[in-house]
């Protein structure tokens, strides 16, 4: 009898369009991203690619994209929590040409049967070429 190896799976099926909120693909779009096929060549690429992370448990991503001055031990993501929709409210330099770039965004979720959203204005910066979240304010 043969042995199966089995491969490791995201948290939560892939979802066929990408939950960043842009008209692509998941493969195509955040997936890339996830996979290490492509890096983000922008702040807010990196950001819808991390809530895009944050919606399929992709936990080693967002480590991964996380400067390592200000990355926690684990993502720390909660099972019950489900990502619905991604709102972009505002950008700051962040480009191709830039090494610093802030996005404000006002990410929505379901949690427990209730509706909730979490307002943040995220860092970023460049860390050996790649941008990187740095770390974020919330606000209520």
């Amino acid at each position: 009898m043969s042995r199966r190896t089995r491969r490791p799976r995201p948290a939560r099926p892939t979802p066929a369009t990408c939950p960043c909120g842009l008209s692509a693909a998941y493969d195509d779009c955040c997936g890339r991203l996830h996979r290490g096929q492509a890096q983000a060549t922008t702040a807010e690429q990196l950001m819808r690619s991390r809530y895009s992370a944050f919606a399929v448990g992709d936990e080693a991503y967002l480590l991964r994209s996380w400067h390592p001055t200000t990355r926690p031990p684990g993502a720390d993501l909660d099972p019950g929590l489900r990502w619905v929709r991604l709102e972009i409210l505002g950008t700051t330099e962040g480009s191709a040409f830039h090494t610093t770039g802030s996005v404000e965004f006002r990410a929505h979720y379901t949690q427990g049967g209730r509706t909730g959203s979490l307002h943040e204005n995220s860092r970023f910066v460049r860390h050996d070429g790649a941008w990187v979240y740095l770390d974020g304010l919330t606000e209520d």
